[in-house]
């Protein structure tokens, strides 16, 4: 017993056996800290918990025992083994510090993940190039030369091709665009999809288009996606000669200002171009919208058009607007109503019937209701604003009300969208207090709906947890 006391490699076992379970045992408490916070430093502590360290005891245990006991070529495999792995985990901290966390625009966050690889590739080569010559005696000075005279004659075989190739990576390097910006070159149009060293995924809408980074180096492009100020979606319309600009200007900057689209920080620019000529320019929040507000813009423009009397393309006919459609909508109020046929007869020529669009707003939230509208076909949705969106609670059908603190002068925090195509008929202030004044159970009834969708509200933001 005492003579193994004495044993030189004794000490060093002694350590290994108790040093080693609680250093692995550190790191794995680390590591586990470090993934939860997805810190980058996990992947170079992982491999020294679950490789280097266990590979490195091996190695000190080996080299201790390989005079008596253990052939020298093990030693010098499991050495090898191990100095792979230190190299690795080197390189692997080395990226983490330079390429861990790299501030926005700094020359670390631009730089392509192609030329690591290349410089991690070659450092790797270097290394295992010293390492075989340390521990099994290799002359690799020739088999440097021999791979430097062959790397010359394959450059100057394939300069054309490598020639791209580096002018592609020197793209990537200056970045003049990221994934998700919008591109326009050489006639292709759309948003990129994914950028590798050798090309770029454009989505244009109508299929992936790839574009050579040889090509887009040695050409000019356009990134829509970095613009100054608001990308805008633009449009020319016409209406009738007739019409008065400055109403037809406040007609398309109101159904402008409506889209969902647009880019609130910017403003919205109409003019009149002469021979009943109108264009508008609409800031909206990226290239990817431009299209879609400019057909939303044009199809709620039709209806507010007619809404508003005005002729768009020189016609300014409505097909809802016929005094049978009129008088069918009025006696579907009074029926709603209960109020006598007989009596109300004045009641069609002071109303009139409103089309709206998919998606149009019929009250904006936070607002005095301008009337009360009567649901004649499609649904209105009824929602509540909150500091997470809008919240809906309610559709109103055929038959039901809305805008009713009109009445009181009241402003309304709720919203109104129309779903689908919806006619509405819109009852001025002045002709409800006739009604209510004639019927004054009308004004309890309209009090009731008032609390009840007041309760709905609170109920249906309550529901999903929002204070």
């Amino acid at each position: 017993m005492a003579d193994i006391w004495s044993e030189p490699w004794f000490g060093l076992a002694l350590a290994i056996a108790i040093g080693l379970p609680i250093v692995l045992v550190i790191l794995t408490e680390l590591l586990a800290y470090l993934v939860r916070r997805e810190h980058p430093a996990a992947k170079p502590v992982r491999l020294l918990r679950n490789l280097v360290l266990p590979v490195g005891a091996l190695l000190a245990l080996l080299s201790l025992a390989s005079t008596s006991r253990v052939e020298i070529t093990w030693v010098r495999v499991v050495a090898t083994v191990f100095g792979f792995l230190v190299i690795l985990l080197l390189l692997s901290s080395v990226n983490v510090v330079l390429f861990g966390n790299p501030a926005d625009g700094s020359w670390r966050e631009r730089l392509p993940s192609i030329f690591i690889d290349l410089a991690r590739l070659g450092l790797i080569l270097v290394g295992l190039a010293l390492l075989f010559s340390w521990v099994w005696d290799a002359d690799v000075g020739g088999l440097i030369t021999a791979l430097g005279v062959t790397s010359i004659v394959i450059g100057l075989a394939l300069q054309n091709a490598v020639g791209s190739v580096i002018s592609g990576l020197l793209l990537l390097f200056e970045q003049p665009f990221r994934i998700g910006d919008w591109l326009n070159a050489g006639g292709v149009q759309g948003r990129v999809v994914e950028v590798n060293w050798r090309a770029v995924h454009i989505d244009t809408g109508n299929g992936i288009q790839i574009m050579p980074n040889a090509s887009l180096a040695g050409s000019s492009f356009t990134n829509l996606s970095q613009a100054p100020g608001a990308f805008r979606a633009t449009a020319t319309v016409k209406f009738s000669t007739d019409d008065p600009p400055h109403q037809v200007l406040e007609l398309l900057q109101s159904v402008a200002n409506a889209l969902p689209m647009l880019e609130r920080s910017e403003s919205i620019d109409a003019s009149y171009a002469g021979s009943a000529t109108y264009s508008i320019s609409i800031p909206v929040v990226g290239p990817a919208d431009a299209g879609n507000a400019t057909a939303l813009f044009l199809a709620w423009l039709w209806y507010a058009a007619r809404r508003a009397g005005l002729a768009l393309d020189n016609d300014s006919t409505d097909p809802i607007a016929t005094p049978e459609r009129r008088d069918e909508a009025v006696a579907a109020m009074i029926r709603v109503l209960r109020l006598a046929p007989g009596d109300y007869g004045w009641l069609a020529a002071r109303v009139r019937l409103e089309r709206y669009g998919h998606g149009e707003v019929l009250h904006r939230s936070h607002t005095i209701p301008d009337a009360f509208r009567f649901v004649i076909e499609g649904e209105v949705i009824l929602s509540v604003p909150t500091e997470f969106g809008d919240v809906a609670f309610q559709t109103l059908q055929q038959g039901e009300f809305f805008g009713m603190l009109a009445l009181s002068r009241q402003v309304d925090a709720n919203s109104a969208v129309a779903k689908g195509t919806t006619t509405v008929l819109l009852i001025p202030t002045s002709v409800v207090d006739e009604l209510i004044d004639a019927n004054p159970g009308i004004a309890r009834d309209i009090g009731r709906i008032i609390d009840l969708r007041r309760d709905a509200a609170i109920a249906a933001v309550t529901a999903l947890g929002i204070a």
